[in-house]
C-alpha cells in the first residue's frame, strides 16, 4: 500500500516558479515509478511528468516545453515537481501518482495504482 500527499500548491504570477512536493508512505516506495498529472477545470486529467525507480529516467509532456523538472528522493520517500516560467494555462489541480511500470505512467490512468488527493496551482496573468 502506498499513500501520497501533495503540497506546495498556491497562487503564483505568470513567469514565476513553484515547487510541488509529494510525500509518500509505504515500505516499497523505491519499487514504484512516480508521476505528476494535472486537471484543469472542465478538462480531462493529463500527464505532466514521470520518473523511474532510481530517478535517472524521466518523461515529460510536450506541453511542458522544458519548464518543469521532476525529481525524487528515495531516502525521504518524496517526489517533487519544480515548475519554472509558469503560464496561466498551467492552472490546474496537480496530482501525484504511483505505479510499478514507470515508462507506462505517461500513457494514462490504466497503469496508475495510487493517486494523491491533489493540490491546486493557480497562475495569474
Amino acid at each position: 500500500q502506498v499513500q501520497l500527499v501533495e503540497s506546495g500548491g498556491g497562487l503564483v504570477q505568470a513567469g514565476g516558479s513553484l515547487r510541488l512536493s509529494c510525500a509518500t508512505s509505504g515500505r516499497t516506495f523505491a519499487n514504484y515509478g512516480l508521476a505528476w498529472y494535472r486537471q484543469a477545470l472542465g478538462k480531462e486529467r493529463e500527464f505532466v511528468a514521470a520518473i523511474g525507480w532510481s530517478g535517472v529516467s524521466t518523461w515529460y509532456a510536450d506541453s511542458i516545453e522544458g519548464r518543469f523538472t521532476i525529481s525524487r528522493d528515495n531516502a525521504k520517500n518524496a517526489v517533487y515537481l519544480q515548475m519554472n516560467n509558469v503560464k496561466p494555462e498551467d492552472t490546474a489541480v496537480y496530482y501525484c501518482a504511483a505505479g510499478r511500470r514507470p515508462s507506462r505512467l505517461r500513457l494514462g490512468a490504466s497503469d496508475i495504482e495510487y493517486w494523491g488527493q491533489g493540490t491546486q496551482v493557480t497562475v495569474s496573468s
